[in-house]
């Protein structure tokens, strides 16, 4: 089962750059007005407070987490104040980390500004390159459990421990969602909380904690019936099955309380959710902003100037008002709603070692196992690089050819293929064994291999034969398994069933259907409006493999299977 070659080898070094709180971004869309992911945007505008003092107008180029668009209001009135604009330029956590440790960083951004530094420090690469780091908010990770599932639970809010909640969901009582820790840094940090709780570790996470803790966590992840990739697409998918939309209805959400709460002020009152910070310990996110050791004198400058505002008591004060965050500055009181009381730190992975060790037990045996169905458009318009680019992007997920960031085909995996253009050409189906996954993996990149192109696209009748056969394979199991479709496509529908007919047919399906999101990619001269509507109809989301690599969209898309 030591499968950590298969991509998880390494992970950590990609993931740490945000390890107790910066999720990997939302999805990233397709091109459109509205785009987000890797984008950039520059902080402007007005402030009252001058504080800090003001000086030579000067942009800081900040590499940093999505979730920090909530701080724009903030960095508004920090450039009328210091003269210091910021320039965000948004990245998932794994490439953020990667960027600063191979170098890429130096002479393209003056800072960092993820979750936590903690693990980036343990690679020698990664922590030659930070220069100083100033901690500006505190989130803990949390559990919110929906007010009437706490209820019949019987819980004092205040009073509640991780073994308490990992006894509901043993008993059946509960069920939650939460990110990947693969993928996502608030799922990594409730992953080594749970770890640490469960294993009564009192120092640093080592083997033998992971090995005391395994079975409750095993136990706990029975509970899990929604993944994600990023925080904010798993508080979409909750917001939208509590109000009667499609997906997965859950309990219990693990994430960060600042997102837990900014959830319910969007929640009607049947689904709000009841914050849960457990007695025995939490996981924080102190959010640094960081100096690049790089960086250029004037940047810091004007680095000083900024984290001086940042600091101010009046400054704190607003930043956890606005963002559900905690304040780090002694004296300064947190927002409205924010519980007062104390909670202990538990205890991290001791090494990479560990933590590589932690998420290669969580891929492969404790979280329950997925099954993936691929619908691979192979028409005529797909012939040449463009089928070359979808052959090399499923190789990588074989464990051949990919980046150590790689989530590759877990044990226990069930992988079909369905090759398609104005009909299904075939599809094959493969089970990932726990042991000697190697032959499985083998025949899946020959499949991948031997892949064609030519003729038209009939991608809702594709669709509607993946759901049948999901139905298929879930009968015969029956089990429960993650379960997602991908649909990869460079065109447009223009054989077989119209939308409208997809949508009718989805709409019949039986709730274990309907529980199945499909995760289109719009690549080459795709469809968007077509493809939007599928994500949104099944309760998945629109990939933009246009303007990036079409390899790494492959990968973004594991955290959410």
């Amino acid at each position: 089962m030591q499968r950590t070659r298969r991509g998880l080898v390494g992970v950590l070094a990609l993931v740490l750059a945000a390890v107790a709180g910066c999720d990997s971004p939302s999805p990233k869309p397709a091109p459109g007005p509205t785009g987000a992911g890797a984008a950039s945007a520059t902080a402007t505008a007005t402030s009252s407070g001058s504080g800090a003092g003001s000086g030579a107008a000067m942009t800081l180029r900040v590499l940093a987490g999505s979730e920090l668009q909530d701080m724009q209001p903030i960095l508004d009135d920090a450039r009328k104040a210091t003269g210091v604009s910021v320039k965000f330029t948004y990245t998932g956590t794994l490439d953020g980390a990667d960027t600063v440790t191979s170098g890429k960083a130096d002479g393209s951004y003056d800072a960092l500004w993820f979750a936590s530094n903690r693990y980036l420090r343990l690679d020698p690469a990664g922590g030659a390159k930070l220069l100083s780091e100033t901690p500006v908010m505190v989130s803990p990770v949390a559990v919110g459990v929906r007010s009437s599932e706490l209820a019949a639970l019987g819980w004092d809010p205040a009073q509640v421990t991780w073994s308490q909640i990992g006894q509901a969901v043993a008993a059946q009582k509960l069920t939650f969602g939460m990110t990947d820790p693969s993928r996502s840094n608030s799922g990594l940090s409730a992953l080594v909380g749970l770890a640490s709780a469960f294993s009564g570790a009192q120092s640093a996470l080592t083997q033998g904690d992971i090995a005391k803790a395994s079975p409750a966590l095993q136990q706990f992840f029975s509970g899990q019936k929604l993944t994600s990739g990023s925080s904010g697409w798993l508080a979409q998918a909750y917001q939208r099955a509590a109000q009667g939309g499609s997906g997965v209805q859950v309990g219990a959400l693990v994430n960060y309380e600042s997102v837990l709460l900014e959830l319910n002020r969007t929640l009607p009152a049947a689904s709000q959710l009841t914050v849960i910070r457990p007695t025995d310990g939490v996981v924080s996110a102190n959010y640094p902003l960081t100096l690049l050791s790089s960086a250029t004198q004037p940047a810091k400058d004007a680095f000083q100037r900024l984290t001086a505002y940042l600091l101010r008591d009046d400054v704190q004060r607003r930043i956890s008002d606005v963002t559900e965050r905690r304040p780090v500055a002694a004296g300064v009181a947190p927002g409205a709603g924010l519980g007062t009381d104390v909670r202990p730190e538990l205890a991290f992975p001791g090494s990479r070692a560990v933590a590589d060790a932690l998420l290669s037990a969580y891929q492969n045996q404790l979280r329950r196992p997925s099954r993936t169905v691929y619908v691979l458009d192979t028409s005529g318009s797909m012939a040449g690089a463009r089928l070359t680019a979808l052959q090399a992007a499923l190789t990588q997920l074989t464990g051949t050819g990919g980046s150590g960031a790689v989530v590759p085909f877990r044990d226990r995996e069930q992988v079909t293929l369905i090759s398609f253009a104005d009909g299904v050409k075939w599809e094959h189906t493969h089970d990932v064994p726990d042991q000697a996954p190697d032959a499985a993996l083998a025949a899946i990149r020959s499949d991948v291999q031997s892949l064609s192109a030519d003729g038209g696209t009939a991608i809702y009748s594709t669709l509607e034969e993946a759901y049948r056969v999901v139905a298929q394979q879930q009968a015969a199991a029956q089990d429960d398994r993650f379960t997602s479709i991908v649909l990869m496509t460079d065109g447009e529908s223009n054989e077989g069933d119209s939308a409208a007919q997809f949508a009718a047919f989805y709409k019949a399906l039986p709730p274990s259907g309907q529980a199945v999101p499909v995760f289109p990619i719009l690549f080459g001269e795709g469809a968007k409006p077509q493809l939007q509507g599928i994500a949104d109809t099944t309760g998945g989301q629109l990939f933009d493999g246009v303007s990036g690599d079409l390899g790494s969209v492959f990968e973004e898309i594991r955290g959410y299977q």
